[in-house]
């Protein structure tokens, strides 16, 4: 127990003595450990805050005892998440056993220090539910900036400092806040961006130090070394790597770059032999054997031991219900180690708060100069004095126009008491309410959104604006995106018993926290029920993802090719100069469709007046504003084709496209990104004709949509033939990316008809082949040995001439048929009778079209004349493995990602066709929607983006690039059995072999978009090409 001498007994006597520093006990708390009888012995512990404390133990006692003294001191409730670390005899530095005896560790408790520190860090800070927990995280991250472990940019490292020193000495002071940052040292290098800590300090004005926890921790949780521990190693190769554990799994870094990451889900076992740390992983078909196993080499015995067991109680801490029960003891001998994880996990952690009425307790702030909510009133438990009034605005403002957020602001500066906001929107999830309030009236009066955390994922970071509320700098973190200098806000819950929660607990978490009660009734929000509402929404979710398409190309691209002189100035000009106005033309347009949605929802001020529940005359304003920049569209075709030619003409040019190409910002090929605005005008076309055809006549908003959908199917009309164009010439350079052994597969006149797998029947029986369907020729490969998995051709069958039989019956092969060339045969089968129709079809087309023509035409899209003509005989292998491996254009290929359409139909055998990209680029789709796993019970809301046949997931519509995706090709799309208990409305269920995933929508019309969408990628497009794109070949 702490040291009684010189305390005095009651609370405010202790909150007043002057010789009480750093975190004190204010209450009684928790009951001291019971101790075994013995003589007692004294030991010092550091806390977070530099303060000292000494505590009494028994001899015998086990290390949980004194942890339990430490938590019971701070009166701490969530202290699970800390530990005790200390250096040991061998100047190693451990993590103190809580179930072995306390001095059969320390030798030498005279001459031992232990730290209380952060030991497990959990991936949202808001699963923390206490703010004295939230204060103690924050003390640890200032510690690790302080000593250099918390690797990150200047600007991230700036806006962390700057609100810890808003936290010790509160609003910015020139003089003030210059010497204090003299006189205290948060960074090694702090005097070099002393000038960006008091540039980000003075926008804080009015943060309390609560509020800063939470944005420190908010900033930190992003940042790749968040929580990491080093540990030197090396890999068989003698290369010196460092590992690392988290919440995901094992991490693999060379310096502070993180290279690779190995997920608890993948991991089967973890041991070590002598110096040798092993990572067992879970068979995986597509590998061999050997790579069953890794093995890295550490420094000693002892230092693969401390690592395994840290490994051990991370696993148990995130991934486990319940503490692990004891092995039991052998009776004669022992076979590998007993240690075990002891204490609560994070799911026992988080069930605990969310059960029991804790009373809010104070504590004080050793570095602080302001006086706290936490200090000012021990029984306050209010909504302000537990959420950061910042973050709490920033949710209810998270989906505002800007005008509405700057309206907003404007009246909280007048009161100190924001309203009590409750959960989430869009009618997903419940909307508790203040005691003694009307549910009815809380409900029309609030709205708040929600960000779920994903612990299985990467946490992204969220991207700034600069016309965000409470004017919040935009902030680059580890140069991988940017985020808001506001918090994520996560809004209060009420529990089963009608209690409040902790605002800061979200009420969906996934497998390693709690999980919301899904038998509560749900009390949603009332949203217009119109139809029309739920198209608008639509637009603006889609104008959302189209505008961060469009960041891509003007901002991501540019920053990346703009400062090397390798990358041709007149294409950067040429970029920058047909896209740029059009993205600031749906900058503009975005903000009308937000500010139109707001006053749709009634969320807009109330003395604004009119009837604003229609779209079409914001689409037909805008629209017709499109119009002036039909100009810069038409020339996007030949932003493409000098883009090509710049990567043709200079190695270091393409160099530098492929390596943009590997940021996780260009989620998809570069090219289809520069095909976007041309895309979006069939987007806009569409959602007119959903509006026309749902109005009837006499409607006010008929007539403004109608002349919409007349000017946009002019424009549509006008481009269409470019839009065409630069989707087949997009598409051959993307394939020419993904094939090895064909240099000059661009050619004018060539057109891009199918690709898929299929079985070729050799003298070794059947044999799987990926085919390449084009105007001209039919060429088959295998995948090879590159370093990006690239397809090898092994031949090519010109399709002149060419004649097509079906041939089951003389081979005894399902759905085989021969292809009859001029110089060889080739006989084929497909995956089923569907797949086999659908590649006759387009074969025989192809062939009538081939005939047909009279030679390859002259085009604006055609390469420069120092290409080679396609190989015509394909009777013969290719070259061998050698050549095409030293090839320049593998080489150059070498960073391509290994998981295009191309990889995707292989892997599920099955193909797709030009049809069925041109019907996915006109069923792109984005919104919220709560995702489902087949053995979990929580719902995770997730923004979800489908475009080029996969769903990619973010954590909202503001963030830079995707957290994972989800191809669906060979996926099937159906509505959940009765058997499979999803009593929820609006749920579609994705199904491929063993992976089930279930999605929920927000209302019947996203329901049924999402099904229709997903349709569109999941089985095939039309048998036939349109008459439009037969007249092109």
């Amino acid at each position: 127990m702490a040291e009684p001498a010189d305390r005095t007994s009651t609370a405010g006597q202790r909150l007043g003595a002057p010789e009480s520093f750093g975190v004190s006990t204010l209450e009684p708390g928790l009951r001291p450990p019971t101790q075994p009888p013995g003589r007692q012995v004294s030991i010092r512990v550091q806390m977070l805050d530099d303060t000292q404390e000494v505590f009494k133990i028994s001899q015998r006692s086990p290390g949980k005892v004194l942890f339990d003294l430490v938590c019971a001191h701070l009166n701490l409730t969530e202290g699970d998440y800390f530990g005790l670390e200390y250096q040991d005899q061998r100047k190693m530095t451990v993590w103190l056993d809580l179930l072995k005896p306390t001095l059969k560790q320390i030798r030498r408790p005279k001459n031992t220090i232990l730290r209380f520190v952060v030991k497990f860090f959990p991936p949202d800070h808001t699963q923390l539910v206490e703010e004295l927990t939230r204060y103690l995280f924050a003390l640890q991250i200032k510690r690790d900036l302080a000593c250099g472990h918390l690797i990150c940019n200047d600007t991230s490292a700036a806006l962390m400092v700057s609100h810890i020193v808003q936290s010790e000495i509160g609003d910015f002071d020139e003089t003030q806040s210059w010497q204090h940052l003299l006189h205290n040292k948060y960074l090694p290098d702090q005097d070099v961006i002393r000038d960006k800590i008091t540039d980000c300090h003075r926008k804080l004005v009015g943060q309390t130090p609560a509020e800063s926890d939470y944005q420190l921790l908010e900033i930190a949780r992003r940042l790749e070394m968040y929580g990491v521990r080093l540990h030197p190693a090396k890999d068989r190769e003698g290369t010196k790597l460092s590992l690392s554990v988290a919440h995901t799994g094992v991490l693999v870094f060379q310096g502070y770059t993180k290279i690779n990451a190995f997920n608890w889900s993948k991991i089967r076992k973890l041991s070590f032999k002598r110096k040798r740390f092993l990572i067992k992983l879970r068979p995986d078909p597509t590998q061999n054997a050997h790579h069953d196993t890794l093995e890295f080499a550490m420094a000693s015995r002892d230092c693969c031991k401390i690592f395994w067991k840290i490994c051990v109680e991370y696993h148990a801490f995130f991934r486990l219900f319940e503490e692990p029960k004891p092995k039991p003891k052998p009776i004669l001998f022992t076979r590998g180690s007993s240690f075990r994880f002891s204490g609560r996990t994070q799911k026992q952690i988080i069930d605990y708060v969310k059960d029991s009425e804790l009373k809010k307790v104070p504590f004080e702030r050793k570095h602080s100069k302001i006086l706290s909510n936490s200090s000012m009133s021990p029984q306050s438990s209010s909504f302000r004095s537990q959420v950061p009034k910042e973050s709490a605005m920033s949710v209810l403002l998270a989906d505002q126009p800007d005008s509405v957020r700057l309206a907003h602001q404007a009246e909280s500066n007048g009161s100190d008491n924001p309203p009590a906001v409750t959960s989430s929107t869009n009618g997903f999830h419940d909307v508790p309410t203040a005691p003694g309030t009307d549910p009815t009236q809380s409900r029309q009066n609030h709205r708040s959104h929600e960000l779920v955390p994903d612990q299985q994922l990467l946490n992204p970071g969220s991207p700034g604006s600069d016309d965000s509320p409470l004017g919040s700098p935009r902030v680059v973190v580890n140069g991988s995106g940017s985020v808001n200098d506001l918090g994520l806000g996560i809004t209060g819950v009420l529990g089963p018993e009608g209690r409040q929660l902790s605002p800061l607990t979200s009420p969906l978490l996934t497998e390693a926290g709690y999980v919301r009660n899904d038998d509560e009734d749900e009390a949603r929000r009332k949203f217009p029920t119109d139809k029309a509402y739920f198209i608008a929404k639509e637009l603006l979710s889609t104008e959302r993802t189209y505008l961060k398409d469009l960041q891509v190309i003007t901002q991501s691209f540019q920053s990346a090719v703009g400062k090397d002189e390798a990358f041709p100035e007149s294409t950067k000009n040429l970029i920058s100069a047909n896209y740029d106005p059009v993205y600031k033309f749906h900058q503009g347009f975005l903000k009308e469709v937000e500010q139109r949605l707001a006053q749709w929802e009634g969320r807009s001020n109330a003395h604004i007046k009119g009837d604003y529940q229609r779209i079409g005359d914001v689409l037909l304003k805008n629209v017709q504003g499109l119009r002036q920049l039909t100009v810069h569209l038409q020339k996007q075709s030949e932003c493409l084709v000098e883009l090509e030619r710049a990567c043709r003409s200079s190695r270091k040019a393409e160099t530098l496209c492929r390596d943009f190409e590997q940021q996780r910002v260009c989620y998809l090929p570069f090219n289809i990104f520069l095909l976007r605005p041309l895309h979006r005008l069939l987007h806009y076309k569409l959602i007119l004709e959903r509006l026309c055809k749902h109005y009837p006549p006499t409607h006010e908003d008929f007539r403004d949509s109608r002349a919409a959908l007349a000017d946009i199917s002019e424009i549509v009309v006008q481009l269409q033939g470019t839009m065409m164009k630069m989707e087949n010439f997009q598409k051959l350079l993307e394939l020419k990316k993904d094939l090895t052994g064909i240099d000059n597969l661009v050619v004018p006149g060539r057109e891009f008809i199918r690709l898929g797998c299929l079985s070729k029947l050799s003298g070794k029986g059947l044999q799987q082949r990926m085919f390449f369907l084009f105007s001209d020729s039919l060429v088959y490969t295998s995948r090879g040995m590159t370093p990006s998995n690239q397809f090898k051709v092994h031949g090519q069958l010109p399709l002149y001439g060419m004649t097509i039989r079906e041939s089951e019956e003389e081979w005894g092969v399902p759905h085989s048929f021969t292809l009859f060339g001029q110089r060889h045969s080739v006989v084929v089968a497909a995956s089923c009778a569907a797949e086999m129709e659908r590649w006759v079809e387009d074969i025989r087309m192809a062939i009538d079209l081939a005939e047909q023509s009279s030679g390859a035409s002259t085009d604006l899209l055609s390469t420069s004349p120092s290409d080679h003509k396609l190989m015509e005989d394909g009777g013969v292998e290719e070259g061998s493995e050698e050549e095409l491996c030293g090839s320049r254009s593998s080489l150059e290929r070498q960073g391509h990602r290994g998981n295009t359409t191309v990889h995707v139909c292989w892997h599920r055998n099955t193909s797709v066709s030009m049809v069925d990209f041109s019907v996915a680029v006109e069923n792109q789709l984005s919104g919220n929607l709560l995702r489902k796993f087949k053995n979990s019970n929580g719902w995770q809301k997730l923004w979800v983006v489908f475009t080029n046949f996969s769903l990619f997931f973010y954590k909202s519509h503001q963030d830079d690039y995707p957290l994972a995706s989800l191809p669906l090709l060979g996926y099937s799309v159906t509505v959940p059995s009765e058997s499979e208990n999803i009593h929820k409305d609006y749920v579609f269920k994705l199904h491929f072999k063993s992976h089930v995933y279930y999605f929920r929508s927000e209302s019947e019309y996203a329901f049924e978009r999402w099904m229709e969408v997903i349709r569109s990628a999941t089985c095939s497009a039309s048998r036939s090409l349109p008459g439009t794109r037969k007249d092109l070949y």
